[in-house]
């Protein structure tokens, strides 16, 4: 995937879209083969709130990746066509416009590619290309994909149109961007002192960093591991190296209030959870990150963090 120079938010959806949230980078990365357009956009929102995307009608992308939870689905883990259980949480699609990498275990390079596995996989969406064709072919979407890119519709073409939709959806303007942008009085002390920690003590900030807060790399903390048995391969799966089994995808914390339960698996059902979790230093096993060591943090301190990570939720626009 070549991508260009990084073009304005406002721009590339030919200068009529609105700035990004307060928070977020100006500029993001968009290929040169998938540039922004109303019309791409608008039919890839289409597609995700479609139905009839699945083998038998019951589900839409959005089903798994609700707006009113962030774009997760709060469950502990994915549910598919005919309720199958699928083997990891649904994470946040929010900002993905800026990642590096998709899924827990970043198997899928471009978002372009990342839309269409879950249409395509049999424990989720369960379609094959077939299907997904004829209706992209039939007349409720024929003219609509000649709008967008001019020709007979394709799978690339699906995937091209959904991957602009998602590049849309993004956060910010929360209390952390406001207190960022010289208004003290945006974050409560408390959250202040939290913010301290987080960039300090407690070192949250050496993986949940940037605008997004996550450094889009993967880690292993031990969820997979507190069994003693490793319970899922994650990163290890993808390349097939020892020292990546039980490494996943640092997630992105913008919005994390609205995202539970947390982790690659579901485990943790509420923030203090995975406070206290960290706390500890995470499971030791063979490959556990090595920056991960007990914080030894008070129970104000803990409660601070939390006052602070409320403060990474502001307002999700898509679509736009």
């Amino acid at each position: 995937m070549r991508f260009g120079a990084l073009l304005c938010f406002a721009v590339v959806v030919h200068g009529a879209g609105p700035r990004p949230p307060l928070g977020l980078d100006l500029y993001l990365p968009v290929p040169e083969e998938n540039p922004l357009s109303r019309a791409k956009i608008a039919l890839g929102r289409r597609l995700f709130h479609d139905r009839r995307l699945s083998r038998d009608g019951s589900l839409s992308c959005a089903s798994c990746h609700d707006s009113r939870r962030a774009f997760t689905d709060g469950r502990a883990m994915a549910q598919g066509i005919g309720r199958a259980r699928g083997d990891r949480n649904v994470p946040t699609i929010v900002n993905r416009a800026w990642g590096m990498s998709f899924f827990w275990d970043g198997r899928a390079a471009t978002l372009e590619r990342q839309v269409l596995q879950p249409i395509l996989s049999p424990t989720e969406l369960g379609m094959s290309p077939e299907p997904v064709l004829a209706l992209a072919r039939s007349s409720r979407y024929r003219q609509h994909f000649h709008t967008a890119f001019g020709n007979e519709p394709t799978m690339e073409q699906v995937g091209r149109a959904l991957a602009s939709y998602v590049r849309t959806i993004v956060t910010g303007d929360s209390p952390y961007d406001r207190f960022k942008a010289g208004s003290p009085a945006a974050l409560s002390a408390s959250a202040q002192r939290g913010l301290a920690l987080f960039e300090g003590k407690a070192g949250c900030s050496g993986c949940h960093s940037g605008p997004t807060f996550t450094d889009e790399q993967f880690h292993n903390t031990g969820i997979s591991w507190r069994t003693g048995v490793l319970t899922d391969e994650g990163r290890g799966r993808v390349t097939r190296a020892p020292e990546d089994n039980g490494s996943f995808k640092t997630p992105t914390l913008r919005e994390i209030t609205r995202t539970a339960p947390y982790m690659h698996d579901g485990s943790f059902s509420n923030l203090e959870q995975v406070i206290e979790y960290y706390d500890r230093g995470g499971q030791k096993n063979p490959g556990r990150d090595n920056r991960l060591k007990p914080l030894h943090l008070s129970s104000a301190e803990k409660r601070d963090i939390l006052t602070f990570l409320g403060s990474l939720t502001g307002r999700i626009r898509d679509g736009r």
